[in-house]
């Protein structure tokens, strides 16, 4: 299934980024779009708002039965700025909620649901549209997005990636949050429905050694460099 669009150009081209948590996806998924002016999506955003859902409407999160059978009982909407993403549960903004620890905690084994991933697959592809935007999430280039027409993989050294996010975060320890990342790493990529994994036709980047702003640029350059050869070759990014 195509969801890149029809129409050649920056307008149409669908740039599909993955990676594991702390591998620096949403600051350089935003970066990269508002550098290009693309629309934004958090697909990561809209799993831990569907957490904070399930945990309000007391859900027990260990049985992916209860999870399931609640799959369709929410109204989710993303905004797709990305100097200003927005997102809401049932009109409730939740972008703050969705950080807490308790949605961290629980986050993958909400995902792990196929019904969930269902839902928002549907979602997801309804705002990727005729194209033109940065999509990160988990499973964007294998499943959401598959013939995107930039494929990017990002990752980073654990202990990188623990840095991060705890500096992010303003708490907990580096060591704590290392073990929290690889507990999710395996999660995700161990379960049955849209693990994570590199892509097919996906570029590794590793953004261990580079700043934030060497990264967006890596990104930014190879969307040109696309768009460019699809204008050339007369044909459309994806």
């Amino acid at each position: 299934m195509s969801i890149s669009g029809s129409v050649s150009g920056i307008n149409s081209v669908v740039v599909a980024m993955d990676g594991p948590s702390g591998s620096g996806k949403s600051s350089t998924a935003r970066g990269a779009a508002t550098r290009l002016g693309l629309r934004y999506l958090d697909t990561g955003a809209q799993f831990r708002a569907v957490t904070v859902w399930m945990l309000d409407h007391d859900v027990d999160l260990e049985d992916p039965a209860a999870i399931a059978a609640r799959a369709g009982d929410f109204e989710l909407v993303s905004g797709t700025d990305p100097q200003a993403p927005t997102i809401t549960v049932d009109g409730q903004d939740v972008a703050v909620a969705i950080r807490s620890q308790g949605v961290t905690d629980h986050v993958s084994a909400v995902a792990s649901v196929p019904e969930i991933r269902h839902r928002l697959l549907g979602l997801q592809r309804s705002i990727i549209g005729e194209g033109g935007i940065v999509v990160e999430g988990r499973d964007i280039g294998s499943v959401v997005a598959p013939d995107a027409a930039v494929k990017l993989f990002l990752t980073a050294d654990p202990s990188a990636r623990a840095a991060r996010r705890t500096a992010e975060n303003g708490a907990g320890t580096v060591e704590a949050t290392q073990a929290d990342l690889l507990r999710r790493d395996a999660i995700d990529s161990g379960r049955t429905t849209a693990p994570l994994l590199m892509p097919e036709g996906a570029m590794h980047l590793d953004t261990t050694p580079y700043s934030l702003e060497e990264v967006v640029q890596q990104v930014v350059d190879i969307v040109d460099q696309t768009v460019g050869a699809s204008a050339e070759a007369g044909g459309s990014p994806g």
